[in-house]
């Protein structure tokens, strides 16, 4: 499971490109900030490989097994 937190999010698209399986993307949405930010769109296909989190430099997406 992938846990962004969308308000510190912005949108720099590394982890979209960190992840193996492709299963993050921008949001259609922004944030407080004016940032589209960064979503898990198949929750359930994801590994818990953490590089989506390793990546981001804003430290705000958590991933739990």
């Amino acid at each position: 499971m992938v846990k962004i937190d969308q308000e510190r999010c912005k949108g720099c698209g590394l982890c979209i490109r960190a992840c193996p399986h492709k299963l993050l993307s921008f949001s259609q949405n922004v944030n407080k900030q004016g940032y589209h930010f960064a979503v898990c769109s198949y929750q359930e296909r994801c590994v818990s490989c953490a590089l989506c989190a390793e990546v981001c430099p804003d430290v705000c997406i958590e991933v739990y097994k």
